[in-house]
């Protein structure tokens, strides 16, 4: 019986030993897998903040654009053209909006030569600046701000079209203030006038009613454009050809 009760206890002693053997292994296991794991979770960490780091948006991290001036016949302010011309286009725009660059280049110049330069059409470019109430910032409402302070000595035009050859997207950084002040100076405009304009927001008032004319014509996006005061293909960008067709209408008195 001894013998018994002496070989029963060495069993129960190796089952505890047993136990507490693999009690550990667990509990080194899980350090290493805690530990591990916090190590994995902080190289991923690095990883996405050194990927977000150099995602910033083109219009940021690139030089801007220059532009070579493009003469607008008879401009003033934000026309060109013979006042007394027969035909009037109105354009509202926003500097913001990926389609109002597109009909600026494929449409508006297609029209100077043939009848802006000839005095049948008075242009007149419209501020609407409301992409920044669907992609937040204020980078449309800047953006025509510094173009008014550019208009104020005259180079509305060349400003214009800094403004679309920088475009990179809406809500990007874009039209940063930073940047709008750099476009003025590679305009080689008075930085002195310029900065006071801008910076006092000089023409917020005519830009309001720009907007508020806009929103009185039915105009609810841009470019939203009017031959004596008719809207071309409502809700749709009017291509050159259309555009032709609204302007000899006007010119038949049609």
């Amino acid at each position: 019986m001894e013998t018994k009760k002496r070989s029963g206890r060495s069993k129960r002693i190796d089952a505890i030993r047993g136990q507490r053997r693999k009690q550990k292994q667990k509990q080194r296991l899980a350090t290493l897998l805690t530990v591990g794991g916090g190590v994995l979770v902080v190289v991923a960490l690095v990883v996405i903040l050194a990927l977000a780091s150099n995602r910033k948006p083109p219009s940021v991290t690139t030089t801007p654009n220059a532009i070579t001036p493009y003469t607008r016949p008879e401009a003033n302010g934000l026309a060109m053209g013979n006042p007394g011309a027969t035909v009037r286009i109105d354009v509202w725009e926003d500097f913001q909006c990926p389609m109002c660059l597109q009909y600026s280049e494929n449409v508006e110049r297609k029209l100077i030569d043939p009848y802006i330069a000839k005095g049948t059409v008075y242009y007149v470019f419209r501020q609407y600046p409301f992409i920044d109430k669907k992609v937040g910032g204020k980078e449309s409402k800047q953006a025509a701000n510094a173009s008014m302070c550019a208009s104020e000595q005259g180079r509305f035009w060349d400003y214009h079209d800094m403004l679309f050859a920088n475009w990179s997207g809406e809500g990007v950084g874009s039209f940063s203030d930073n940047r709008l002040v750099t476009f003025a100076e590679m305009l080689s405009l008075d930085m002195q006038k310029f900065n006071s304009c801008f910076k006092a927001n000089r023409y917020q008032d005519q830009i309001n009613k720009d907007y508020q004319a806009g929103n009185a014509a039915g105009v609810n996006g841009t470019p939203s454009v009017f031959v004596n005061n008719k809207e071309v293909t409502p809700g749709y960008v009017p291509t050159y050809e259309q555009m032709v067709q609204a302007i000899e209408a006007a010119l038949a008195g049609k």
